[in-house]
């Protein structure tokens, strides 16, 4: 039990410098750009909730 611990965390361990060694920090365009993105699809679920929820309210 103790030996599948310590592969899992040396594997995490392992798998998180990988991802650390690859990913880098955005320009600005491409910021402003993915922040733009996120918004638009908070506010389109967000709206599309609400319109399910006032349906539902309406029917019942």
């Amino acid at each position: 039990m103790e030996i599948n611990i310590k592969r899992m965390l040396k594997s995490f361990y392992s798998d998180s410098k990988h991802v650390l060694s690859v990913s880098y920090k955005p320009d600005m365009p491409t910021f402003k750009r993915t922040l733009k993105v996120v918004l638009l699809g908070t506010l389109v679920l967000g709206a599309l909730g609400f319109i399910i929820t006032e349906i539902i309210n309406f029917v019942t």
